[in-house]
């Protein structure tokens, strides 16, 4: 196995285009778990860990441009204020150790459905900058999962940046486990309410071949907040609602029976996280907190909680 270790974005281009095969590598909090167990073996890896152009993040046209070398607990200690429900999924991730080696763009790259990043991205409308030596190009959140473990980058595509617009209104993130930290979810769910627009967006993780939105659940949302006038006056959140929105986001999932969970558990569980997550998040609207967050992590708790292609 070749290591390759450019010193630069446009090398680390070159590379790819010369050698698609070679899987890049950064945090390696996935990849390594892989290779450790022998259940891959590239031919290369192209080590991401010295090019600078991956690191940190820039303002950009009202958008963040997130670096895909951004580590999870750089979203947490430097952008939790500004993307809190991005931040409250970073806090979620595995352990101290993981949280400071894991990246962004690694949690995209592997593209597993249980992925905790995902969920948020998918609630806020973000885009993935992808760059091969042909060029760059955008992809919306919505169509970079195209299977398990499967992105819609080209061969010779690395991932570049993540672009995500600050919000307009509160974010949540909320999971369940069976314990309360470094653990892979049973079911993941994330909401984002955009007032100026009116309208909802959720992210499910972990229940189903790749993150998906509740399409039908933030129609739904968007359109009784606005027929009973809600949006203006921030007053109480029918029961109904809730109810209707909690059940729309259960059949919006498509999960399996596996052994951290049977798919009725999943359903089930999508079902409180969105009503917990939407309590919280009209809390805040209603308290005037626009983009403040107070997520979870674990089995029944509420309240305020890799390398691309491969970890």
């Amino acid at each position: 196995m070749d290591f390759i270790q450019p010193a630069g974005w446009s090398d680390a281009l070159a590379v790819k285009a010369q050698r698609p095969a070679a899987v890049p590598i950064a945090g390696g909090t996935d990849l390594m778990v892989e290779l450790n167990f022998d259940r891959r073996r590239p031919e290369a890896l192209l080590d991401l860990t010295r090019v600078p152009e991956l690191t940190g993040w820039t303002t950009a046209g009202g958008r963040l441009r997130i670096g895909a070398g951004t580590t999870y607990a750089a979203l947490i200690s430097d952008l939790g204020p500004a993307l809190p429900g991005l931040a409250l999924a970073a806090r979620t991730v595995g352990s101290p150790q993981i949280r400071n080696r894991g990246t962004i763009g690694g949690n995209l790259g592997s593209a597993s459905p249980a992925g905790d990043c995902h969920p948020p991205l998918l609630a806020a409308d973000a885009e993935i900058e992808v760059a091969s030596v042909r060029g760059s190009r955008m992809i919306a959140a919505d169509d970079f999962y195209t299977g398990v473990k499967r992105n819609a980058l080209a061969p010779d595509e690395l991932i570049a940046a993540v672009w995500i617009s600050p919000p307009e209104g509160p974010e949540q993130f909320s999971k369940i486990g069976t314990r309360n930290a470094m653990v892979i979810a049973v079911a993941a769910f994330s909401l984002a309410l955009h007032p100026q627009r009116r309208s909802v967006g959720t992210g499910i993780g972990s229940a189903a071949p790749t993150p998906v939105r509740a399409v039908q659940a933030e129609r739904f949302l968007a359109g009784a907040l606005d027929a009973a006038g809600l949006w203006e006056s921030r007053g109480p959140l029918p029961e109904s609602v809730a109810g209707e929105f909690a059940a729309l986001v259960s059949a919006a999932a498509r999960p399996i029976d596996d052994v951290r969970g049977t798919a009725a558990y999943r359903r089930h569980a999508l079902a409180v996280l969105a009503r917990r997550t939407l309590s919280w998040a009209w809390r805040d609207y209603r308290d005037g907190l626009p983009g403040s967050g107070s997520g979870t992590t674990g089995t029944t708790n509420g309240g305020p909680a890799a390398a691309q292609a491969g970890g």
